[in-house]
């Protein structure tokens, strides 16, 4: 290559060839054979030739001597690099249960089933114990939690209170049903179907099935000229005789007239139709 080299000389060539001068002037060239005594080394420096295993290559990336690393798709796996070899540990899953003291993405895993009274549930399902409805239980993880179904808050009290067959909470017994109506703040009642007129004897009231009271007025229909008003009656009386200035005369009675002597009066009680 136009450089002089003097016999046995050795020196390098690009392409990690290693040439050297022999006797009658020939040159003999042998590629470098390299020793890497380490599993990921890095690549050679800058004019050298071989690799060095004073760090780690790692999926592309240098590590320098006793770095730690994790790697990009290794759930909760730790690598070091030592001597351009790259040491791994991955913990430990036992099969078919998930370990609490690692993390939920550190394990590939199912969660364990239950055992209980001689059946397998999920993890997850909810079941009740055979002939009691009242008890829910719940498989988590491989053990089985029960609790008793709540009830809700009754607004009765607690001897209006009963557990009907099947139920598992207690429920309000219904009202009993009324033995009469009460009209006054007194506590004066009337049995159911009494009827009593409150004072008006044009009015009546009736106590009725479910303890209520309803009344209705009597509307008086009969009329006559001088009619009969007898106490405690609603409608006035036009059969029985006649009312003439404050005194009642009955039927075909005659009596002087008050405001003339010489007059005689008599009453007569209307024909019925």
């Amino acid at each position: 290559r136009g450089v002089p080299r003097e016999l046995g000389a050795r020196w390098m060539e690009p392409g990690c060839r290693s040439c050297t001068c022999q006797q009658r002037g020939q040159v003999l060239c042998e590629a470098i054979s390299c020793s890497v005594p380490c599993s990921h080394p890095l690549p050679p420096p800058a004019g050298g030739c071989c690799p060095t295993c004073t760090g780690c290559l790692h999926e592309g990336v240098a590590r320098a001597e006793g770095d730690v690393f994790s790697p990009s798709d290794g759930n909760c796996t730790v690598c070091v690099c030592l001597a351009g070899n790259v040491s791994c540990i991955s913990p430990e899953c036992p099969p078919g249960s998930c370990p609490t003291a690692s993390p939920p993405d550190c394990c590939s895993c199912q969660p364990a089933k239950c055992s209980f009274h001689g059946r397998t549930y999920a993890h997850g399902a909810r079941f009740s114990l055979d002939g009691d409805n009242c008890t829910t239980c719940v498989c988590r993880g491989g053990e089985v939690e029960c609790s008793f179904t709540p009830c809700p808050t009754l607004d009765c009290p607690q001897h209006q209170r009963q557990l009907r067959p099947g139920q598992c909470c207690f429920s309000c017994r219904d009202p009993p049903r009324p033995s009469g109506c009460f009209v006054d703040d007194n506590g004066v009642e009337f049995p159911i179907g009494q009827i009593w007129s409150p004072g008006d004897p044009c009015e009546l009231c009736i106590c009725q099935a479910d303890g209520s009271v309803s009344c209705k007025r009597t509307d008086c229909v009969e009329t006559c000229p001088h009619p009969i008003h007898i106490p405690g009656q609603c409608c006035p009386d036009c059969s029985a005789g006649c009312t003439y200035m404050g005194r009642i005369f009955y039927n075909n009675e005659t009596f002087p007239s008050l405001l003339d002597p010489c007059l005689s009066c008599i009453c007569l009680v209307r024909a019925a139709g």
